[in-house]
């Protein structure tokens, strides 16, 4: 006679099938396209990737950005998810629902703002001809301050709710206690505070990073064809070259580096719990 859990598994068993054959089939067909040839089993897409100085380059540039993005955003989310726990129940809502809001817009929509901001005759230029600091106006569009602005701008609020739901497990009197005793904001942050939301930073870091790594509306509309990322090379590749192999190999990088993100922030959390 079969138990509760042994049902329950059978009952799922056609759920994951499906879900294995619509999903995971896919994927993997997609992701050895990168090691097949017409000779068989091979490397050598790889290698002809690796090879271009031009895929080198926006390889090193889709990691930093992302790496950029995700210390900064996790920098302002401590700052805001701290300012945030601290208000009082009704206000604290009300500023959860404005950060919330902007996730509820296109990113289509909020990148093509950008544009009016960033452009030559843009908010920020008109700025700073007006004050004197420029005499002609600045070139934003179309290089990676502008794909880092727009991806920061993008998911950064994930960054910020998942700090503020673990600020809000933090014990209420710890933070006092340490600096009655003495202890400076930064020793409260660096021994207390981060240990203690670790889990926190772990999961906005994920989601900042992989959604980094993997955005095409925002590189593509501020980045344009001037400033690659792996996601607009792997768009190139499919539908103007037809090189599904090489398209294969920007897609298992990514992969890779999403789930290498999600491991070492966590193996970093676990060293500075045990610490």
């Amino acid at each position: 006679m079969f138990n509760n859990r042994t049902e329950a598994m059978w009952l799922a068993l056609p759920a994951a099938l499906f879900a294995a054959l619509v999903f995971l089939v896919p994927v993997i067909l997609l992701l050895s396209e990168g090691f097949r040839s017409t000779e068989g089993w091979t490397i050598a897409p790889w290698i002809d990737f690796f090879s271009e100085p031009m895929n080198r380059t926006v390889f090193w540039r889709t990691l930093r950005l992302g790496l950029e993005v995700t210390v900064v955003a996790a920098i302002i989310g401590y700052a805001t998810a701290w300012a945030i726990v601290g208000l009082p129940a009704n206000s604290k809502g009300r500023m959860i629902g404005l950060i919330m809001l902007p996730m509820m817009i296109s990113p289509v929509a909020r990148t093509y703002a950008w544009i009016v901001i960033l452009g030559r005759t843009g908010i920020i230029n008109q700025a700073l001809q007006a004050v004197g600091l420029s005499d002609a106006p600045l070139r934003i569009l179309f290089t990676e301050t502008a794909i880092f602005i727009g991806l920061l701008q993008l998911f950064l609020p994930l960054m910020v709710i998942s700090l503020i739901s673990a600020l809000e497990n933090l014990p209420k009197d710890v933070v006092p206690a340490a600096r009655v005793l003495g202890a400076s904001w930064f020793t409260v942050f660096w021994k207390i505070i981060l240990p203690l939301t670790k889990e926190g930073l772990v999961v906005g870091g994920t989601l900042v990073f992989t959604g980094s790594l993997t955005a095409y509306i925002t590189p593509a509309i501020l980045g344009g064809s001037k400033v690659l990322m792996l996601e607009t090379l792997l768009y190139q590749h499919v539908t103007v070259s037809n090189n599904f192999a090489a398209a294969s190999v920007i897609a298992l990088i990514l992969v890779v580096m999403s789930f290498a993100a999600n491991i070492l922030l966590k193996r970093i959390a676990t060293v500075k719990g045990k610490k």
